[in-house]
């Protein structure tokens, strides 16, 4: 959620690769010899047009609920198909993947915790704060790439808006914001943005201040996702690696630094207060 971020949460966004357009092209075929529409699909498997249009233009890893929930809607064997040809995606190696696997997993939480230390969370960045990423990111982008990743970013937002009974916890690093990455309208309008998202009732932002002598967080960004089966997993990202957690004692061990982070940041009302006096200072 953070550049989980950026990795396509929180950096650069993955580009699309071979096996993923693959899976989304067989889904296409599947879906339209049923006579459905990605509404009509979408619909039926309980998960947003978006998802599916995702998954279809490759965009998305699809998530094992997904191709379980392909056999009720349609049939049998394209459920063999498509759990098939899921098989090669959990194979390959690499930040897209991984991250990929990541944002569909992310899509079907029940829980979503992130703490960020390098850059805003990729669910919660404005567009005029990703654009400024993406600007002054290094090897330069092309204008089609960053308008790419921009409507890639924007689109995993979605989440946000449609999933009222997911509970999302962030803790921000106050030193993001005296940052003021883009400059002085941007990072008004990125607390304008935190602000707001943060008066809905499931999500939580709290924010770390800049000085904190007994801190969880030094091992960098993590990020915990509760699956609709209750198991927990977690992510990680560094600047040309990606690590998608299993492990029970791994994810435990992520799960005792998040509450500790959380307890260390301020709370919710006087996050508020600070991201209301910092959005006066401007």
């Amino acid at each position: 959620m953070g550049n989980a971020g950026n990795g396509g949460l929180y950096g650069s966004e993955p580009e699309m690769s071979d096996s993923l357009k693959t899976f989304g092209a067989v889904l296409k075929v599947l879906r339209e010899e049923a006579g459905l529409t990605q509404e009509q699909l979408a619909e039926q498997m309980r998960y947003s047009q978006y998802t599916i249009a995702g998954v279809e233009q490759g965009r998305r890893f699809p998530s094992q609920q997904l191709v379980a929930l392909s056999e009720e809607v349609l049939g049998e064997f394209a459920a063999r198909m498509l759990k098939t040809t899921r098989r090669s995606l959990t194979r390959k190696v690499g930040l897209s993947s991984k991250f990929q696997h990541w944002a569909s997993i992310e899509e079907d939480a029940l829980t979503l915790y992130a703490y960020e230390c390098r850059t805003i969370p990729g669910l919660l960045q404005p567009e005029p704060y990703i654009r400024a990423l993406l600007d002054t990111g290094l090897p330069p982008l092309t204008e089609e790439q960053i308008e790419r990743q921009v409507a890639g970013r924007l689109d995993r937002q979605v989440v946000l808006d449609e999933r009222p009974n997911t509970y999302f916890g962030f803790v921000l690093e106050q030193a993001l914001l005296e940052r003021r990455m883009g400059g002085v309208e941007v990072t008004r309008t990125l607390l304008d943005h935190l602000l707001s998202r943060g008066r809905r009732r499931n999500i939580e932002i709290l924010v770390m201040p800049l000085r904190k002598e007994n801190h969880a967080g030094p091992d960098g960004p993590l990020y915990l996702a509760e699956t609709r089966d209750h198991r927990w997993l977690g992510y990680s990202e560094g600047q040309l690696s990606s690590n998608l957690i299993s492990r029970p004692v791994d994810v435990g061990m992520l799960q005792q630094r998040y509450s500790r982070l959380s307890s260390q940041a301020l709370s919710r009302e006087a996050s508020v207060e600070l991201l209301e006096q910092m959005r006066g200072e401007l």
